[in-house]
């Protein structure tokens, strides 16, 4: 493959821009197709934000990355850190520069303000511990934020958005007690409080997002199709018990959580677009 594929993870950034059009139908359902371009414009605006953050993180991680990812474009060789560097800027200042085709301030204000974070993390918060993991839990729900904006409505995914960002940080917190022993260099949340008060963190984090998901059930009751959403929370409460006796299972069991709870927003676009 292409050395600046590789750099930029194709697969990966596929899939998140993939994963904007189907955020975009949990906010909008079927009437998303009246917003076509500005879903064009946006799958494509994702792809060269995800390619940019992976530069970037190849750059900043050029010398971890020899032991770790030796088969990556800078370690071994192919590409200067320097050159990763500048073609990550590139890639987020492009990203930028599209949001403003649609002409929205809302896409424009959440393009701006990720691009700022991704850039943060990777220079100075991904060292920073749980700060680090509060930024990770902010893109993530700003994925969501943005694809509602580009259907006309920011705040349609706030739900599924603040449930997938509070979810994200006990999972962040789970790798770090996971990873403490090899965290060198990083002031991770367990190395500041101990493990058992970071496990209790996450939990605590594990327990807000299905507590969150119930909002739109306060909203529409008789949208049953949403209910499947019972399965996560169950999930996210095994989270918050196993977190303390392990993490690496607390941490792999949130993402089926993550992806039941991705499937209950999207029944329930389903329903309201179809059934209601």
């Amino acid at each position: 493959m292409n050395k600046y594929l590789r750099l930029f993870r194709l697969n990966n950034a596929v899939i998140g821009s993939a994963a904007v059009l189907i955020a975009a139908f949990m906010a909008a359902g079927t009437s998303m197709v009246g917003y076509w371009m500005n879903l064009i414009i946006g799958f494509v605006l994702v792809f060269f934000f995800i390619a940019g953050g992976n530069s970037l993180n190849d750059y900043i991680d050029a010398d971890i990355d020899r032991t770790a990812h030796p088969e990556r474009p800078v370690p071994s060789g192919e590409l200067t850190p320097l050159r990763a560097r500048n073609v990550g800027i590139l890639m987020l200042a492009v990203s930028a520069i599209l949001s403003f085709l649609t002409m929205d301030v809302s896409v424009i204000a959440i393009v701006l303000i990720a691009v700022v974070l991704m850039v943060g993390y990777e220079a100075l918060l991904k060292q920073r511990g749980f700060v680090g993991n509060l930024t990770i839990a902010l893109l993530t729900a700003m994925v969501f934020l943005f694809a509602g904006a580009l259907v006309g409505d920011w705040m349609s995914n706030i739900a599924v958005g603040g449930m997938a960002g509070l979810v994200s940080v006990g999972r962040e917190i789970s790798k770090d007690i996971e990873d403490m022993e090899s965290d060198e260099g990083r002031k991770t949340l367990p190395m500041s409080v101990g493990v058992r008060n970071a496990a209790i963190v996450a939990a605590l984090f594990y327990i807000a997002g299905p507590v969150l998901s119930w909002y739109p059930i306060y909203l529409d009751p008789a949208n049953y199709l949403y209910y499947i959403v019972v399965i996560a929370d169950i999930i996210f409460f095994y989270c918050a018990y196993s977190v303390f006796k392990d993490p690496r299972r607390a941490e792999k069991k949130a993402k089926l959580g993550m992806l039941f709870g991705l499937l209950a927003f999207i029944m329930s676009a389903i329903y309201t677009s179809f059934l209601a």
